[in-house]
């Protein structure tokens, strides 16, 4: 799996990276199919100060890709947000990757 975290406006700081990067562990363990997570980190400039700080990703995953984004006063609540968001998509990919709703042959009994 290969990680990229990149900030617009913002200086990625190591505790910012290896925050993202513990956050992101959780989705790889849920789903081992996960190809490329791009991360980006993102302060706007807008007058008021709610949801200023974003966080958006994009997830490669075999066969797909899958994308969110989040905004919120507090960079690394906005990262939680992206997680949870991520985390229900993936669980709702792999479901549907592994679900074999094929109906088992039924016996009859021919007496």
């Amino acid at each position: 799996m290969n990680l990229t975290i990149s900030g617009h406006h913002l200086e990625v700081t190591p505790a910012l990276r290896s925050y993202v990067t513990n956050k992101f562990d959780r989705i790889s363990r849920h789903f081992d199919q996960v190809v490329d997570i791009k991360v980006i980190l993102t302060v706007e400039k807008l007058k008021e100060k709610e949801n200023r700080q974003r966080a958006e990703c994009n997830i490669h995953v075999k066969g797909n890709d899958l994308f969110a984004e989040s905004a919120h006063s507090d960079l690394y609540a906005a990262v939680d947000d992206l997680v949870d968001k991520l985390d229900r998509q993936v669980g709702r990919y792999k479901g549907r990757v592994q679900d074999h709703k094929h109906d088992s042959a039924k016996r009859l009994d021919v007496t």
